[in-house]
């Protein structure tokens, strides 16, 4: 698995960096965009640059190389991943608390129309 998803001897410090720190982070920018009602590819700008940053602490902290396109990727994806399911989990909130005349929820992820 080291040299895959991760560069660190072990997986706890991709965890910590990438899955918590970055995935806080990028859950907190997921529910800003929707709670300002931005479009979603404001979103994915923003999480590009995070994504940076997640690349930046890896080396600044724990000796991580700086400009790997495949570590950056990884790390990427991760906090796009979990300020997707932010965004959304925000947005559905929004769309059935404001218009709750019009939808219902889905589950956490979705809504539906009311008939």
């Amino acid at each position: 698995m080291q040299g895959l998803v991760h560069e660190e001897p072990s997986i706890w410090l991709f965890l910590l960096v990438t899955c918590v720190m970055g995935g806080w982070a990028a859950w907190m920018t997921g529910r800003a965009m929707a709670s300002t009602w931005r479009p979603y590819p404001v979103l994915v700008a923003y999480l590009l640059l995070l994504g940076l940053v997640v690349r930046f602490i890896h080396f600044a902290l724990f000796g991580g190389t700086l400009l790997t396109l495949h570590y950056y990727i990884v790390d990427t994806l991760v906090v796009q991943a979990i300020g997707a399911i932010g965004y959304r989990f925000t947005r559905v909130a929004q769309m059935t608390a404001k218009y709750r005349w019009l939808y219902l929820p889905n589950g956490p992820l979705f809504w539906k129309a009311r008939l």
